[in-house]
């Protein structure tokens, strides 16, 4: 379990990536850069996004500008992105690679996603990401949104097992069965979404654990996670709501807590099912 925010987890590789970081799907363009940015000056190591958020240029632009103003080296730094498998070859995949470097001005990524399964359509990008990986021009390389179905698939014809597959989690929506599957594999699980793009914020259950802490509901959900080893990336735009959701580190949630946050679960989601989401 993490304890800090620039803590990190070993993946199944031998990388180590920070259990809480920053990511950036639905920040405007404008505003990225500057965001990332104060991140890295408040101590974030740990920067997601993705092609098809369509800010990677600005989020190379931040990372830049907060390597800058902190002194601190890229390898300080942990850098996600994603390539949106729209049912692409493997040549196709490679070249998003390099687009999405370029634009991040960058010389590798610490780790690269298959962004959906799509319609099982993932088997030519998957070895591509392989490839990349074997060469040295990715860290790690992992999934996001594959179900249990998916990572058996995947596995039986994968020659390097994910580092991790990145999914909708919180406490509506625990994945348990998802996540003791990863475990068997050693593949971590990474939250978005964690606080429900904010639906949780005012549930009662929630908001009575915070209480009693003196802390926030949304404090209150991620320690739940770091408390289950659930890596985390938790988008902000505001300074102060990064200082505060990295703030969850000087209490725990005892064994009654966690009991009612588990007993939330109910597999409701916010964001798209795996299984009906595909690019046809």
């Amino acid at each position: 379990m993490i304890e800090s925010l620039q803590d990190r987890v070993k993946l199944n590789n031998g990388t180590s990536i920070p259990g809480l970081g920053l990511g950036v799907f639905q920040i405007e363009n404008d505003d990225t850069a500057d965001v990332v940015k104060t991140a890295i000056e408040n101590g974030y190591r740990l920067i997601d996004t993705a092609h098809i958020y369509g800010n990677e240029t600005a989020t190379g632009e931040g990372i830049k500008a907060g390597l800058k103003s902190t002194g601190l080296k890229r390898e300080d730094l942990f850098v996600t992105s994603k390539v949106w498998n729209d049912h692409l070859t493997y040549d196709e995949t490679i070249a998003a690679y390099n687009e999405s470097l370029e634009k991040l001005q960058l010389d590798y990524l610490d780790l690269y996603l298959i962004h959906w399964p799509g319609n099982d359509a993932y088997e030519d990008s998957y070895k591509a990401l392989e490839k990349l990986y074997k060469d040295g021009k990715i860290k790690a390389i992992g999934v996001s949104n594959f179900e249990v179905h998916h990572l058996e698939n995947l596995l039986s014809f994968a020659e390097v097992v994910p580092v991790l597959n990145q999914v909708e989690l919180h406490p509506r929506l625990a994945q348990k069965e998802l996540r003791a599957y990863a475990a068997e594999h050693d593949i971590k699980i990474q939250a978005w979404s964690p606080l429900m793009q904010g639906k949780l914020l005012q549930d009662e259950i929630i908001l009575e654990i915070a209480q009693k802490h003196g802390k926030s509901a949304a404090q209150v959900i991620l320690r739940w996670d770091i408390q289950q080893d659930i890596l985390l990336n938790v988008k902000s735009v505001h300074q102060q709501r990064m200082i505060d959701n990295a703030d969850v580190f000087d209490f725990s949630l005892d064994s009654e807590d966690m009991k009612k946050l588990n007993g939330m679960d109910e597999s409701l989601r916010v964001g798209p099912d795996p299984d009906e989401y595909d690019f046809d």
